[in-house]
């Protein structure tokens, strides 16, 4: 596959995807980025903004199992992963059979993840970083690709348990959900509430998704540009040379490693939609918002301030010049 194959095979995917989703451009565009890279990615946003209708489409538009799991205070890890169950045989044996949970599919909407208990949460984290279960011993694959896209509401803070800041630095890429405006409010009513409802076809297969995300891991980063995403990522840290103003103030920790990882990965498929085999400065610019806004963590007068993390990215990017020994 080549990069302009790569990026066709991206335009039909996201074609199917705007047919049926309205407005969210930039939405629909980084939740694909996440899904090539081989990443996982955390929503936020107000209910009903189309979070599950989303994923629906997208596992109808790459021909992928899809499943959804409502997170409440009272689920536990089996419900999400499975358990062994006593089975009998014809002639009277018992014996053990695992039953598969829902986190054996291909597209899982984690819907609402802070309400669950941490040891809920962990399990279903562990999944995504190992892509396997463990249960009593045994270990089970999950099929690829395997793509979590887990939901948080930013307004409902009764019982909730927040994910920590070492289980949200496991998701690739943190979306923020916009309110549609008002034209596209219009829209979403006439696709809606008439008799024929818009679905996605098929245009890509999961094989095909995996070619995908192969040709992604193989494009070039220069030198330079791998050294510029160095410096941005310590200039995030309080204590590090290079530090911008506003982390040297408001930032307790920086980003961490994977934050580096996950920027490279994702500007990697941003430059395949584009044609190029190679990563840009404006594919890093591009996708730095989504890719550290969770990995920062705020000290208190960050948090008394009400500073953004978006705003601390912001500076940063100001700040850290794009050659070594430059200003900026």
């Amino acid at each position: 596959m080549t990069p302009e194959e790569f990026s066709a095979a991206f335009d039909r995917i996201r074609h199917q995807l705007r047919l049926v989703m309205v407005g969210q451009l930039e939405l629909i565009d980084h939740v694909l980025i996440a899904l090539l890279a081989g990443g996982h990615v955390l929503l936020e946003g107000v209910p009903g903004l189309g979070k599950t209708l989303l994923v629906k489409t997208l596992g109808e538009a790459l021909d992928l199992r899809f499943s959804r799991i409502q997170f409440t205070p009272d689920l536990m890890p089996a419900d999400i992963l499975g358990t062994n169950v006593v089975m009998q045989d014809p002639s009277g044996r018992r014996y053990f059979e695992f039953q598969r949970g829902p986190v054996f599919t291909q597209l899982l909407l984690a819907d609402e993840v802070n309400r669950a208990t941490p040891k809920t949460q962990s399990a279903l984290l562990e999944a995504m970083q190992e892509r396997a279960v463990t249960v009593a011993g045994t270990t089970y694959e999950l099929d690829a690709p395997f793509f979590v896209l887990a939901t948080q509401n930013p307004i409902e803070m009764e019982g909730t348990y927040p994910l920590p800041e070492a289980q949200l630095d496991r998701f690739l890429l943190k979306l923020t959900v916009e309110f549609p405006s008002a034209p596209d409010l219009v829209e979403i009513i006439d696709r809606t509430t008439v008799t024929a409802l818009p679905h996605a076809r098929a245009v890509a297969t999961a094989p095909q998704v995996q070619q995908m995300q192969q040709l992604a891991r193989a494009v070039e980063v220069a030198s330079h540009v791998k050294g510029y995403v160095a410096r941005l990522i310590r200039a995030t840290h309080s204590g590090a040379p290079g530090a911008a103003s506003m982390a040297t103030r408001y930032v307790r920790y920086g980003s961490s490693p994977r934050g580096a990882q996950a920027l490279i990965l994702a500007a990697k498929v941003r430059a395949l939609i584009s044609g190029r085999a190679n990563v840009a400065f404006s594919d890093l610019a591009a996708l730095a918002l989504p890719a550290l806004r969770h990995r920062i963590i705020l000290n208190f007068e960050g948090e008394a301030d009400g500073i953004a993390p978006d705003a601390i990215i912001h500076n940063a990017l100001e700040e850290t010049p794009q050659l070594e020994g430059a200003t900026t």
